[in-house]
């Protein structure tokens, strides 16, 4: 389950904080890990020497903008995966939305995208990012195909998706893999992670739920060499260099 331990920070955002249910203060004092705004953008803020520089959710420019201009469009590995070819993008649910990079993608290619994320900072953030790529005349329209909802799909998959009016053809997991070996942990930005989310034990479950919603494929990204999540066997894998997706047929169509 997420863990705790994010503090909000700065007047203006009590109603942010209200909304996620995290804890509240007027002056950035905190220690540890704090939501706060720089100038326009809301980051997510630690001690540099463990984490790193502050978080964010950036679809305008950075990693997202030069991955929408230059990433390889349906060729990517996961629209592969998430069935864009060249028929009508289908409707996708993202139900570990992470910072939103895969579904800012998806969207950007024309599928309708529903992000569910569970930690309430990195759904802060998420918010925070739409909202600016709203703004943005370049974006305005991928960001239209974006909705987000704050809840843990391994528990409530199906309702969260009622909730949100949306009929999902395409189920886009990517858990957190329980990484033993330490080195895996020196990228900060994993660290934040894996501090406020912890590894994903109940992926089993979440792929349980994901293929009883889901009406066409449930695509699960894992690091290449890792196990398949516990459960049904995929029934097709597509590979990249470092990461590969996992495929399952709906239960419906299989039979």
């Amino acid at each position: 389950m997420p863990k705790t331990g994010v503090v909000v920070c700065g007047a203006g955002l009590e109603e942010l904080a209200a909304r996620y249910g995290l804890p509240w203060q007027r002056d950035d004092a905190a220690a540890g890990l704090r939501l706060l705004r720089d100038g326009d953008t809301l980051v997510l803020a630690g001690d540099e020497r463990r984490y790193g520089k502050p978080l964010e959710v950036d679809f305008v420019d950075g990693k997202a903008g030069h991955r929408r201009r230059f990433g390889g469009g349906r060729g990517q590995l996961v629209a592969k995966a998430c069935g864009l070819g060249k028929a009508a993008a289908p409707s996708i649910v993202d139900a570990t939305a992470g910072l939103g990079r895969d579904a800012f993608v998806l969207a950007s290619l024309g599928a309708r995208v529903l992000m569910i994320e569970r930690v309430a900072a990195i759904a802060a953030l998420l918010e925070d990012g739409l909202k600016r790529a709203g703004a943005a005349s370049e974006l305005a329209e991928i960001a239209t195909r974006l909705t987000l909802t704050h809840g843990d799909a391994a528990c409530d998959l199906a309702s969260l998706i009622a909730g949100a009016g949306v009929a999902p053809q395409v189920i886009h997991l990517d858990p957190m893999f329980p990484h033993r070996d330490k080195s895996a942990l020196v990228k900060k930005e994993m660290r934040v992670f894996r501090e406020l989310a912890g590894d994903d034990a109940d992926a089993p479950r979440l792929l349980e739920a994901a293929l009883d919603v889901a009406t066409h494929r449930v695509a699960v990204k894992r690091p290449r060499k890792a196990p398949p999540i516990d459960g049904p066997a995929p029934g097709h894998t597509i590979e990249g260099k470092t990461s590969r997706y996992d495929l399952y047929v709906h239960r419906s169509l299989s039979t």
